[in-house]
């Protein structure tokens, strides 16, 4: 007898469905949003968009890109100034400031260039993987890396490429661990 008995009705369930659920049509004011540091801010729709935007593998790659050049470019401008080509003995002659500045300019520009393709390479091969694993972790940087180090080494041949591959997915991992810790 206690089987039979029936506590809500087709209707009252249909009616607590309804509200749990709701229909999509209005606004739920009861959301509870757990606070961690400060007041919660619910973000625009703008500022959704923006953030998505700045988390895609492409604007990460561009901006990897643009940060490596700059790199370079200051890594080429300490390079030249400390190894300058001048030549040694009898017949070696003045170099002009034009020719100095030619040499400062094409080493830094060849660093730049290495260093922008690197910092695409290795973002957009770390954003691809992370995106593929769906985990955010050490071994992410470690694939990326390892990607990367085999495209490099490749320019080579294919020892250079598993050497190139498995000596930059150890120094991602180890530089992975430095910043970590």
């Amino acid at each position: 007898m206690e089987k039979d008995r029936i506590f809500f009705s087709q209707r009252e369930l249909d009616d607590v469905a309804q509200r749990l659920i709701g229909s999509g049509s209005h606004y739920r004011e009861n959301i509870i949003i757990p606070r961690l540091l400060g007041p919660v801010i619910i973000k625009s729709r703008e500022e959704k968009l923006i953030e998505a935007a700045m988390e895609s593998c492409a604007f990460k790659s561009g901006i990897s890109c643009v940060l490596g050049y700059g790199l370079g470019l200051v890594i080429g401008l300490f390079s030249s100034s400390v190894n300058p080509n001048i030549g040694f003995g009898p017949d070696a002659k003045t170099q002009t400031v034009r020719e100095i500045f030619h040499d400062i300019k094409t080493t830094s520009h060849s660093y730049g260039k290495n260093f922008a393709f690197v910092g695409a390479i290795f973002a957009a091969s770390e954003c691809a993987v992370e995106s593929y694993r769906g985990k955010t972790d050490w071994r992410n940087g470690t694939y990326a890396g390892a990607i990367t180090g085999g495209l490099i080494g490749l320019r080579a041949g294919v020892k250079a490429g598993i050497v190139g591959a498995a000596g930059f997915a150890v120094f991602s991992t180890i530089i992975d661990y430095y910043m970590h810790s």
